[in-house]
């Protein structure tokens, strides 16, 4: 489910396939990133929730143009700015994925582990439980990344109502 002050576009972008959003279509939900960027907040960031939203509608070229704005406003080497970036690598892949780079896939699920080691598997970040995040990108290599962009475009992402896997809510 879309965020209420935003729509999803008419088409998910696929570099090379698919014609490319004007910038404009971003703009707004960009604006609404709080800086700074704070996991206590999570609920009430609307580009946070949008770009999870867009994320398992299967959107992910668009997903990670909305949360790169959540992620500039975090605090460097923050818990938010990790797990972020790698939701953000996660939604990178399985863009890569779907346009038959499974090797780009592949090296961009390694970026999702490494972001989200950094953070202490215990800690529930941005709403999202970091063991099940590192869960995910662990399995993300041993699943079809086609198979699973369609697992998160089909389940519950945060407890909100936003969608993800029932493995990255906590």
């Amino acid at each position: 489910m879309s965020s209420p002050a935003f729509a999803f576009p008419d088409h998910a972008y696929l570099p090379g396939l698919t014609p490319r959003h004007d910038e404009a279509l971003f703009a707004a939900v960009k604006a609404a990133a709080p800086v700074p960027t704070r996991s206590e907040a999570a609920e009430d960031n609307l580009a946070w929730r949008h770009g999870l939203d867009l994320f398992a509608a299967g959107y992910f070229w668009e997903a990670h143009e909305v949360l790169e704005a959540v992620w500039m406003n975090a605090a460097p080497n923050s818990a938010e700015k990790h797990v972020v970036q790698g939701v953000i690598q996660l939604a990178n892949a399985a863009l890569k994925c779907r346009m038959g780079r499974a090797n780009a896939a592949t090296r961009l699920t390694a970026l999702a582990r490494d972001a989200f080691a950094r953070v202490p598997e215990e800690r529930v970040v941005m709403g999202l439980s970091v063991a099940r995040l590192r869960a995910a990108a662990a399995e993300a290599d041993l699943t079809d990344w086609p198979h699973q962009a369609a697992a998160l475009e089909a389940a519950d992402m945060m407890q909100h109502n936003a969608q993800l896997p029932e493995y990255f809510r906590n």
